[in-house]
């Protein structure tokens, strides 16, 4: 790459897959190096190689401390008077910015969707965020609300719907396209840690199919995200994983075999509905502006964003 080369805000937005917001915001925290002609902001493209290259450094310590429940923060962490918001995908790093700017501060907690309702039952956290398909309903989320939150009055809010998948290598050299193929004894895989959206989805799955994970080459090798399963299958680590479609466009060599449509929600505490911090990510999460800062990223519809699903 070419020094010299000056590129913008949105120009390095395109090529981290994020919303302009998020880079200002690597900006003010200093994660990202970028320098100013005028009143515009620039950068080098040896800026972005080198935050890509830390934050892939800071991915990889982070799997390799996290417990096997796939919580990267301990429950001290969490006790605090602190306003959280609890789950994995980057919609959620930007409603925690748009927070920020309007004087609410929110802390994010990557967790995935099983834990972070139990955390919200346990009040650890303020909003959990969930993906849980159940295959006895056919549906997401309010079954798992109603049985990991018992007798707590909740309300599920929509945030937008994703396409989940088979990550699987370029060309698909094995003809992997469905379910059915995790059976297969020539396919090796990478899960997902226990109680995410993703692992939730595949062991749903492989029940109605009556496939045992035990029998699956490569079902208890867990990692901690999208990012990290894409990247296995890659390499050629494993021939199969599970995610979401957003993350196969950033990963090289390999493609996405599309399944199912999902339901990505948050959950809330009927009490904290008329604070302060609930109040405003409503308010946001509801806006024109917020919908439109991923019209460029692609891979979420946002058409009922700011819908309420389910109160229980």
């Amino acid at each position: 790459m070419d020094k010299r080369n000056a590129l913008s805000t949105q120009e390095v937005a395109d090529m981290l897959h994020v919303s302009k917001s998020t880079i200002y915001d690597l900006i003010k925290k200093g994660e990202i190096r970028s320098y100013k002609v005028g009143r515009k902001i620039r950068f080098t493209e040896e800026d972005v190689k080198e935050y890509i290259s830390h934050s892939k450094d800071n991915q990889s310590a982070m799997n390799s401390s996290s417990d096997a429940s796939g919580f990267n923060l301990s429950e001290n962490d969490m006790k605090t008077d602190g306003f959280i918001i609890c789950g994995q995908d980057l919609i959620l790093d930007v409603l925690s910015n748009y927070m920020r700017l309007r004087g609410v501060p929110a802390l994010r907690a990557y967790i995935g969707s099983y834990d972070s309702l139990i955390l919200l039952y346990r009040k650890k956290i303020n909003v959990a965020s969930a993906h849980l398909w159940d295959s006895d309903t056919n549906s997401y989320n309010i079954p798992y609300v109603k049985r990991l939150l018992p007798g707590i009055p909740t309300i599920i809010v929509h945030l937008t719907c994703r396409i989940q998948g088979l990550y699987v290598a370029k060309g698909n050299p094995k003809g992997i396209t469905t379910w059915t193929d995790f059976g297969r004894e020539d396919i090796t895989m990478i899960n997902r840690e226990k109680g995410a959206g993703s692992r939730v989805l595949l062991d749903e799955n492989l029940k109605l199919l009556g496939i045992y994970g035990s029998s699956i080459k490569g079902y208890e090798n867990e990692t901690q995200s999208h990012l990290a399963v894409a990247s296995a299958v890659s390499s050629g680590k494993a021939d199969v994983a599970v995610g979401n479609e957003k993350i196969a466009r950033q990963v090289d060599n390999i493609e996405f075999v599309q399944l199912k449509k999902e339901r990505y929600d948050l959950v809330i505490r009927k009490e904290d509905l008329h604070t302060k911090e609930i109040e405003t990510l409503l308010k946001i999460i509801r806006s024109e502006a917020f919908k439109n800062e991923f019209a460029h990223i692609g891979g979420y519809d946002t058409s009922d964003m700011g819908k309420v699903v389910a109160e229980i």
